[in-house]
């Protein structure tokens, strides 16, 4: 009996949750369907994948190193639907920049199906800061970038935003916010907060806390998105960020749970930018084209060229 595509995304949902229940829910499916599939894996893989707890599912040993080849099966094979057809005609130098943020938990995974998609495309990365890579665009020192495009400000910049990551607020495991299907910012404010300040995090999260009237008890303010990653996960305090850097254990192997924030807290847009007015290279098309099918954006950003 071979592994299945619906046992691992019954067993990732579960790892993701913690609860058979809510995996359940959240895959529209029976309890004992999820139930099922988990011990059939279990049966294949030859060992306990959870222990089972009055307070959840908790992966084992086995369980977490099993959760990455999980995602990895489940990436490959979204790249494999998304994918769109190498384009063999398509060549040329192309210089990208991006935000710390994009190259760290975005871009590469991309950058890796670019180089198949369109071999004959070279594409040279830098890594900037919002400000320089505005000035680097104006200046035609780099052709395009792939940037947090809710942070872009300089006027000469044209962008298109590829989609939004929900922010939410991050706890750790058996926190009684957690218990909660939503909560809102008047409540995160009695919490020790950690606030993250790489790509202007800080600034963005300040703009909504006053936006609310309230403030929130900022106990450390650092660069690291792992730092934060860490604290949370060891009950040092609870943050807001996006779906696109979660990952729901620390590197301490500890638990980080998510909980939708009632309040108007503005998503993480994520997109391409360029110079107004630029001429497009068969290479810059190319690559706007692939990142246009791999997300299917159905409205353009009105920052267009």
């Amino acid at each position: 009996m071979a592994i299945t595509l619906r046992q691992i995304r019954y067993f990732v949902a579960t790892a993701e949750v913690g609860q058979i229940s809510q995996a359940a829910i959240h895959l529209h499916i029976s309890q004992s369907s999820v139930t099922s599939a988990i011990q059939e894996l279990e049966a294949l893989l030859g060992a306990p994948l959870f222990i089972r707890s009055p307070q959840g599912m908790i992966l084992t040993d086995s369980g977490r190193h099993f959760l990455n080849h999980a995602y990895s099966i489940l990436r490959s094979v979204d790249d494999a639907m998304k994918s769109p057809l190498p384009d063999n005609t398509a060549s040329g130098s192309l210089r990208v920049a991006a935000s710390y943020t994009v190259l760290g938990y975005f871009l590469p995974h991309h950058l890796q199906r670019l180089s198949q998609s369109y071999p004959a495309i070279k594409i040279h990365v830098h890594e900037k800061e919002r400000a320089e890579i505005e000035q680097s665009l104006v200046e035609g020192e780099i052709d395009m970038a792939v940037v947090l495009t809710s942070n872009l400000r300089h006027r000469e910049i044209a962008y298109e935003t590829l989609f939004g990551s929900v922010r939410r607020l991050w706890l750790p495991a058996r926190h009684p916010l957690g218990e909660r299907s939503v909560v809102n910012l008047s409540e995160v404010a009695n919490e020790p907060f950690i606030l993250l300040t790489v790509d202007e995090a800080d600034k963005t999260a300040l703009r909504y806390w006053n936006q609310s009237g309230r403030k929130p008890n900022i106990i450390m303010r650092t660069s690291s998105i792992e730092a934060v990653r860490s604290m949370v996960a060891n009950g040092s305090g609870v943050a807001i960020l996006s779906d696109l850097v979660y990952r729901p254990w620390s590197l301490e192997g500890l638990r980080i749970e998510t909980v939708l924030l009632m309040d108007h807290v503005p998503a993480m847009n994520v997109g391409l930018a360029w110079r107004k007015g630029v001429t497009f290279t068969p290479a810059m098309e190319a690559v706007r084209e692939y990142f246009r099918q791999s997300f299917l954006t159905p409205q353009l950003s009105s920052g267009r060229r």
